[in-house]
This record gives structure tokens, C-alpha cells and sequence, in this order.
């Protein structure tokens, strides 16, 4: 019972700090004003990188072995660990998702960044491609993710037209 309570400890200390880089991705992101949408991309890739090398350590056989012993003492504390590891799978399937979607818009961001004004050429693809986004994504379709694409969309037509002004 001993090596059992030591190991309760650790899966303790571990819940707590999975938990706190859940509530940390939850937390509303703080950017600058006329950010860009690649700034998107890099968010959710960040976040993808974060999920997966989290869950590398969750499957990793120390882990595996630590949860195994508690499993056969029949420990209390893998309620709150497998919750845990479920969200930790949700949160790196939906950034893995969400990276393979944005970076089908990636080919928009460097011609939207150093077109001139007159970028109408590329706006009826970006936006089908954003479309084609918003109705297959199982994730990416909320209004709050949209809404920050095309704010993020918009500043970069912004940014592209202050340039053209300020060269011309």
C-alpha cells in the first residue's frame, strides 16, 4: 500500500498539471490588433505540438506501467486520470484538425500579404476555402473560431493596403 500511495501522489501531481494546461488552451488568446491569419496557424500549431508531446508522455511506458499497478490496487485517483486523458485526446485530435484545415489556406496568406489593394482575385477562393472550412471541419465550425479567421483575414487585407499607401 505503501509504493500504491506514492504512486497515487505522482498520477495526483500529474492530474493537476494536465489540468492546468487544459485550462491554460481555454483561456481566450490575448494578440496584437491587426495580427494576420497565418498568426492562426501558428497558434494551432503550437497547440497541436503542446497535445501531442503530452500525449506521448501519457502513453510512454513509465506512465503506462504506473497506471497498470494502479489499475490491479484499484485506485481511486484513474477516475479523474482517464477523464483527463480523454480531454487530452479531444484537445490534440481538435488541434491536429484544425492545422490540417488552416493549412489549406496557407497558400492565400503570403499573395494576400503582398498583393496590392486590388486583391480581389484571390477573395473567391480564400472564402470557398474558408467555407469548405466551416461546413466539414468537426471543430473548426464554431462562430468563435470564424469569427477570429476572418477578423485575422480582414487585418491582413488592412495591413496589405497601409503598405501599398505608405510605399506608394
Amino acid at each position: 500500500t505503501e509504493v500504491t500511495e506514492k504512486l497515487e501522489e505522482a498520477v495526483m501531481i500529474w492530474t493537476k498539471q494536465i489540468r492546468q494546461v487544459l485550462v491554460k488552451s481555454e483561456q481566450i488568446r490575448r494578440e496584437a490588433d491587426d495580427v494576420g491569419p497565418s498568426a492562426e496557424l501558428e497558434h494551432w500549431k503550437s497547440r497541436m505540438s503542446s497535445f501531442n508531446s503530452l500525449l506521448d508522455e501519457i502513453k510512454s511506458s513509465r506512465v503506462k506501467k504506473i497506471i497498470s499497478i494502479l489499475q490491479a490496487a484499484r485506485s481511486k485517483t484513474l477516475l479523474q486520470w482517464k477523464e483527463l486523458d480523454g480531454s487530452i485526446t479531444i484537445a490534440a485530435n481538435e488541434a491536429k484538425d484544425n492545422v490540417r484545415y488552416l493549412y489549406t489556406l496557407d497558400k492565400f496568406f503570403g499573395p494576400l500579404a503582398n498583393a496590392s489593394p486590388v486583391m480581389m482575385e484571390h477573395i473567391p477562393s480564400l472564402m470557398n476555402t474558408v467555407f469548405m472550412i466551416y461546413c466539414t471541419s468537426p471543430y473548426y465550425n464554431t462562430s468563435e473560431h470564424m469569427t477570429s479567421l476572418f477578423l485575422k483575414i480582414t487585418n491582413q487585407m488592412i495591413n496589405t493596403c497601409k503598405t501599398y499607401l505608405c510605399e506608394g
